[in-house]
């Protein structure tokens, strides 16, 4: 018996924002029922090329020009015919999944974040040559380039070891202030940055002319990469990837690295940023050995670690 594909029904029952979610497509709001960001379905440049109105139930890239229903939605992403996708939807919405919202799911859109704004400012009489810096495998010449050393003078980053951030435009956007003794707290961050809108070293980076990236979590791990003669790294001050840097890094690289703390924090952290990236995007995923991080091993080490290998995820 052949199962009958009601193709309006389908478009009728199934929100768009449950199939965006399902993807894993997180959007700015623009306007009431109004949303936007980078288009999933061609990954292409433009953060603002994809709009999406989930009043009406459609969406459209102005860059690759692909637009629709549900059904073409499905179909651009699977590469599959409307009658495929009809049937994919169809299959989900009988099911117990959810193609549907739960009140307790995952939300679609990510709230409107304000990018971190230029510092006027900038802090002298750094010293580069702090015995702090060498404990952690860092040299005086990788100090000098990153800007990185010890603050004397006076404010909030006084008695630390400052490490300059910037935005991938390469403007200077804040300083974090690392305790060089047993002070609380051991990082210290200016209040209002906000780090999810940051990748750490991405301006550099992207001077360059790498479709690849490695990806690590702290300033010292990418400093240490970047240091073992790996220039293609960036770090996400932290073990999540927020929407913001995982759209920076979808927009510029075609192969992901992961390589990530041998912590258990860091092991779930892999994970959960693989499956994030995988739809849309090469993921390979170095794991370390329990307890050691990236910026823990020597440079040929590191060299070895990230080479290329057939058993490799």
């Amino acid at each position: 018996m052949i199962n009958w594909l009601d193709f309006k029904s389908i478009k009728r029952t199934v929100k768009l924002e449950s199939v965006l979610r399902h993807y894993h497509v997180e959007l700015r709001q623009s306007g009431k029922s109004q949303y936007r960001g980078c288009c999933p379905i061609h990954r292409g440049q433009g953060r603002e090329a994809f709009h999406v109105n989930l009043a009406r139930n459609l969406f459209h890239c102005f860059a690759c020009d692909a637009g629709g229903t549900v059904l073409d939605f499905v179909a651009a992403m699977e590469g599959c015919s409307l009658v495929e996708a009809a049937r994919k939807l169809q299959a989900m919405t009988c099911s117990s999944d959810p193609w549907k919202s739960t009140p307790n799911g995952k939300e679609l859109v990510t709230k409107r974040r304000r990018a971190p704004l230029p510092l006027n400012f900038t802090l002298t009489g750094i010293d580069c040559s702090h015995p702090y810096l060498a404990r952690r495998g860092i040299t005086q010449k990788t100090a000098v380039e990153f800007g990185v050393g010890f603050y004397a003078g006076p404010g909030l980053m006084h008695g630390r070891l400052v490490i300059p951030v910037h935005n991938a435009d390469g403007e200077l956007v804040a300083y974090c202030g690392r305790s060089v003794d047993q002070t609380q707290p051991r990082y210290r961050l200016p209040s209002g940055f906000t780090k999810s809108e940051i990748l750490f070293n991405m301006h550099r980076v992207t001077a360059g002319m790498e479709n690849s990236v490695v990806v690590v979590e702290g300033f010292f791990d990418c400093m240490k990469v970047h240091q073992a003669g790996i220039r293609s790294v960036v770090g996400l001050m932290g073990s999540a990837l927020y929407a913001p840097q995982r759209q920076a890094l979808l927009e510029r690289f075609r192969h992901i690295i992961l390589m990530l703390d041998g912590d258990p924090t860091g092991r779930k952290a892999s994970v959960v940023i693989s499956q994030q990236l995988r739809p849309h995007c090469h993921v390979r995923v170095v794991l370390l050995p329990d307890g050691v991080q990236p910026d823990q091993l020597p440079a040929e080490e590191i060299g070895s670690v990230l080479q290329p290998s057939p058993n490799d995820d």
